[in-house]
């Protein structure tokens, strides 16, 4: 026997348990009637069929009595199946909620699960009788109530962010410190072993990748692999239950709750990857899944003279519809329902410049930046753009407007083309140190609007990109066709592993001069998990569909690993310690205060002052930058200007090793030698250098200078770290 339907209300959109009972509400502006229905089991029959029995303002909805958390539920949505005129409706498919909470169960394929026919090129015009509910995923009614002990979102400013991106399975499901049951988890990261790696890191933020509920691909399934990244979301609400050690019966959303809950406790904010440009539901020869039978139209960016085909300016097959305002609300409910529910602290958003077509053209004026701007509590969270998409004009590096920071992709090119010793590089290479104020600077942005980088989960690892000059995708089962033609890779001439000594070093050398880049350069760093460790991949740099040992992080730490997990440490510690090296305003090059005194000054190796003239001398590859403390220009909570050491940073990207003349450190008579790549493991107080000596920097080498002070003028924002 069904239970009974009241009328219940519209809103919250989604199913909401209130303590007494559970209401159901789902938008859809084009269907003719909806009909929940419920089960007890993920694979079970349906226990019951009820139809909602109100409308409101395109929400229907219905409220059930009794109707407990952990529910199993999900929609048959009654309509026109026109798809010539873009309408899909097919009952005979159940449909995951858009506002569910958390899904049980996984897709499977070889069920009902495409509204057509299989068939023709025009197969897609046809109905499907099918039903599909056995081999679909069930939404799950949730118990929101959760102790948060106080928590609240960490706020800590983007400036001083170090960002480290992770994949939630691949950190932990190789760590023998974790225990085996919660490798792989949310509370595998949550564990002991994982919160207290990072924090000795000392890294701010963890950046997840993808962790809203997605599909495996079809194509990948049957080849054996899977979307092991999950760029394919199905639902924005939902925490993937396959990082779930409770179980996927609403578990999982407790689960992710303690693990930000344990994150902030440390001072590490989580900082979320968001798919909102496309789903998983591909073109039209795509599965019905949620949004494409909930409505099609209302959802999804359909040609204009052609709605049976989807607009694709993703390479995914659709995008989602955010000129509408269901969707933007779909958008923005989800954002927030993350903040506020969820406590996430950020986000960085896949593909953001398809969010930001009005039209055809990316609009920096479009709803999305409007409705994100005026919120209040999405406004304040760290938004991070990916500012590219595959369609006409969708590279838009720079062009996000003020609150956003972005994935710096001039960044990682002109870093790479620099270390590869690439003829043209120094000027732009000076932006890039810093902070890129050439993008970010004539909108009133600051530094920290460039997130910097020179590797993340899309391309070669650091490691693979010093060892490697061609991907090695063959696993991908794609003839190594797949993946970025990456030509701004190094190696010493001998691709892969290698016994070599020599180019063993110097391939050590070269990391090292790429994280003391990164951490060294005005902005916020990202830094893409296992890379201070060596990770690996074999020279795939495109590993989407490994969910194996090619992508899971290798615990197993040699001297080699452990030595440069060390110079990491040490370059994080030294950022986070001293201002100058993460100011919150641009460096002007000019005198500060009406003193004579710049706050930046570029040298040549000869220890003079470079001309405007030499920065476009191709040939020029060594360069030094010489960061003053003196003026940073902030002051502090009592309004004292703040004041840090000097510091002078000299880089040599020549095959060759180069004699650099130091001038006079501003107060001091010599300067302290504290980073060279070439000699990783320098301790404390045991290199100086003196005013007018030449310093031999070596062939690919980067080397750092500290005027020493009396610990009492240097103002240092030290984090003391357990």
């Amino acid at each position: 026997m069904s239970p009974k339907m009241l009328p219940g209300r519209a809103h919250p959109l989604g199913a909401t348990w209130d303590g007494a009972g559970t209401n159901f509400a789902i938008y859809s502006e084009h269907a003719e009637w909806v009909e929940l229905c419920l089960f007890d089991q993920p694979n079970a029959p349906e226990t019951a069929r009820i139809r909602l029995p109100e409308r409101t303002t395109y929400v229907w909805h219905g409220y059930i009595h009794g109707l407990q958390p952990g529910q199993l539920y999900g929609y048959r949505v009654h309509g026109p199946f026109q798809p010539n005129d873009g309408l899909r409706f097919n009952s005979k498919k159940l449909l995951i909620d858009p506002y569910a909470k958390a899904l049980a169960g996984q897709v499977d394929w070889s069920s009902s699960i495409f509204p057509y026919q299989p068939g023709n090129g025009d197969a897609d015009l046809s109905f499907d009788e099918g039903d599909d509910a056995a081999g679909m995923q069930k939404c799950v009614v949730v118990n929101p109530y959760f102790d948060w002990e106080e928590d609240r979102p960490l706020g800590l400013p983007l400036s001083d962010s170090i960002i480290y991106e992770l994949h939630v399975k691949g950190f932990t499901k190789r760590h023998v410190e974790v225990p085996e049951a919660l490798r792989g988890t949310y509370a595998g990261l949550a564990a002991k072993p994982s919160v207290q790696y990072l924090k000795r890191l000392g890294v701010t933020a963890v950046e997840l990748m993808p962790v809203h509920a997605f599909l495996n691909d079809k194509h990948l399934t049957e080849k054996g692999l899977s979307n092991y990244w999950g760029y394919n979301t199905t639902n924005f609400f939902s925490p993937d239950a396959r990082y779930s050690g409770s179980g996927d019966l609403g578990g999982q959303v407790a689960e992710f709750k303690t693990m930000v809950k344990t994150f902030h406790r440390e001072g590490i904010e989580v900082i979320l990857d968001v798919v909102y440009n496309h789903t998983a539901e591909g073109n039209h020869m795509g599965p019905m899944l949620s949004f494409r039978g909930v409505d099609n139209s209302t959802y999804y960016r359909l040609v204009g003279d052609q709605p049976r085909y989807y607009m694709d300016y993703t390479g995914t097959g659709n995008s989602l519809n955010a000129r509408h305002p269901q969707v933007l609300k779909l958008i923005m409910d989800s954002l927030r329902y993350w903040i506020e529910e969820m406590h996430v602290d950020g986000f960085r958003f896949d593909l953001a410049s398809t969010l930001a077509r009005e039209l055809h053209d990316v609009d920096r004026l479009s709803a999305f930046f409007d409705i994100i701007h005026q919120d209040p509590a999405i406004s304040q969270a760290k938004l991070i753009a990916e500012p590219w998409d595959v369609g006409d004009g969708g590279y838009q590096v720079g062009n996000f407007p003020a609150g956003w920071a972005e994935w710096n992709g001039r960044y990682r090119d002109n870093v790479r083309r620099y270390w590869k010793s690439d003829d043209g590089q120094l000027s732009d290479l000076g932006y890039r140190l810093t902070g890129s104020s050439d993008l970010y600077d004539r909108d009133g942005r600051r530094p920290s609007a460039s997130i910097n980088f020179v590797t993340a989960h899309d391309g070669f690892t650091l490691h693979d990109l010093v060892s490697y000059n061609d991907k090695h995708n063959e696993a991908n089962g794609e003839g190594s066709a797949d993946g970025t033609n990456d030509n701004y890779s190094w190696n010493m001439g001998v691709e892969g592993p290698t016994d070599d000594p020599g180019i063993i070093e110097r391939r050590e050398r070269q990391k090292r001069n790429f994280i003391a880049t990164l951490l060294l350069s005005q902005g916020v760093p990202m830094i893409l998990g296992g890379d201070e460790i060596s990770r690996t991949q074999n020279g795939n740099n495109n590993a989407y569909c490994q969910d194996n040992e090619t992508t899971w992080v290798d615990w197993g730490l040699d001297d080699r690993k452990i030595a440069l997990l060390e110079f990491t440490q040490k370059l994080i510690q030294m950022r986070r310690d001293h201002p100058s090296l993460h100011r919150r305003k641009f460096y002007q090059g000019r005198a500060i205060r009406g003193t004579e005194e710049k706050d930046i000054v570029w040298l040549r190796p000869d220890g003079q002052e470079m001309t405007d003239e030499e920065w476009d001398l191709g040939w020029v590859r060594c360069l030094g930058m010489l960061l003053n403390g003196e003026t940073i220009g902030e002051v502090d909570e009592a309004g004292e200007p703040i004041k840090d050491d000097t510091f002078l940073i000299m880089l040599n990207c020549h095959h060759e090793p180069i004699q650099f003349f130091v001038p006079k450190p501003p107060e001091a008579e010599k300067w302290e030698i504290v980073i060279d790549t070439n000699d990783p493991a320098l301790e404390a107080n045991t290199r100086f250098a003196d005013t007018g000596t030449a310093i031999d920097l070596a062939p690919l080498s980067l080397v750092v200078c500290r005027e020493p002070k009396p610990p009492s003028v240097s103002r240092l924002l030290t984090t003391e770290r357990q």
